[in-house]
């Protein structure tokens, strides 16, 4: 990698810019990443678990055919036994994709020995390390991009109607919500790939707090409000204020974010994501659902949630990384 990209640079004055070279590390990490072969097994992974669930989706909604105005949010969410919903699917398989791309990308330099001979090239620490994660982001983006859009082709031949403007849009959010929810474990692999010198290392610990996230937190979390917030009197407010603070703490959660938000995308139905005020209630006793810009009012809290996530881990490798000696 060192001999690529000082090629691509070498005639760049040491002088310039911090981000010199920037673009040419982004370019050689997604050559690395669409060429490899840990790379094919995840696209092969991907491709078969969309085709599958896609395929139990459409069986189970070709009857209501005319009589639901949302048939492609149904692609996403509908399932049929033994296979899940296509976004249950995609919570497992996001962050195991982003923490296998990245968990060895900067520990695997300093094992190669090739790292003190990239940064001798007119490149800085600030353009390598956003460069690696940039490219790692944009192999994300391209590979769930193909993967929505095999879905949205396998809708049109399988239903044989075509989306509306609503449902292609909301569809579309639901992408670009992965996208930023899988930016997360890349910066949380790529963190713990400068802390630990070797790749097993970072990659157990990743998926150790996946795994915290997935399984225990929403557990920790009903004992932290039963704890903090005990009932003493039996009242009904100190039921609500205990289940608004467990509520609180499941939602420090990047899979929670993540689950509410595409819940509120896919399904326009859905107008509240916490307690339902009774004032909530009348759209949804006639039936309406909610209009795209009220559902994205609706999750903005959540998205900023994970955009804020992404930018403190990666500040805090960054920081790490700036620190870390480097020698020849």
């Amino acid at each position: 990698m060192a001999i690529e990209i000082a090629q691509a640079t070498g005639k760049r004055e040491r002088e310039g810019s911090p981000w010199t070279g920037l673009w040419a590390v982004v370019a050689k990490e997604m050559a690395d990443h669409l060429t490899s072969a840990r790379m094919r097994v995840l696209e092969i992974l991907i491709v078969l678990t969309a085709a599958g669930t896609i395929y139990g989706a459409m069986q189970n909604i070709r009857s209501t055919i005319g009589q639901d105005r949302f048939l492609f949010l149904k692609l996403f969410t509908t399932a049929q036994e033994p296979l899940p919903a296509f976004v249950g699917f995609m919570g497992l398989l996001v962050p195991l994709i982003a923490i296998a791309l990245v968990f060895d990308t900067i520990n695997g330099e300093f094992s190669r020995r090739t790292l003190s001979r990239i940064l001798a090239q007119p490149i800085y620490r600030d353009a390598l390390l956003l460069g690696k994660f940039l490219g790692a982001l944009f192999t994300l983006a391209l590979v769930f991009t193909a993967i929505w859009l095999l879905i949205m082709g396998l809708g049109l031949w399988g239903l044989g109607v075509p989306p509306s403007s609503e449902e292609v849009a909301r569809s579309f959010l639901f992408l670009l919500v992965t996208i930023f929810y899988g930016g997360i474990w890349l910066a949380l692999a790529m963190t713990f790939s400068i802390i630990f010198r070797q790749p097993a290392t970072a990659a157990l610990a990743s998926l150790a707090v996946w795994l915290f996230f997935m399984v225990f937190w929403d557990i920790i979390a009903g004992v932290l409000a039963q704890t903090l917030m005990p009932i003493r009197f039996g009242f009904s407010e100190e039921y609500l204020k205990q289940a608004q603070l467990e509520l609180g703490l499941t939602r420090l959660s990047p899979t929670t974010l993540y689950a509410e938000a595409i819940l509120a995308l896919l399904q326009p139905s859905i107008r509240s994501l916490g307690f339902i005020l009774p004032t909530q209630l009348q759209g949804a006793i006639l039936g309406s659902p909610l209009p795209l810009s009220q559902s994205l009012l609706l999750i903005w809290p959540h998205l900023t949630g994970l955009l804020a996530a992404t930018l403190l881990l990666f500040a805090l490798g960054y920081t790490l990384f700036q620190r870390q000696e480097i020698r020849a």
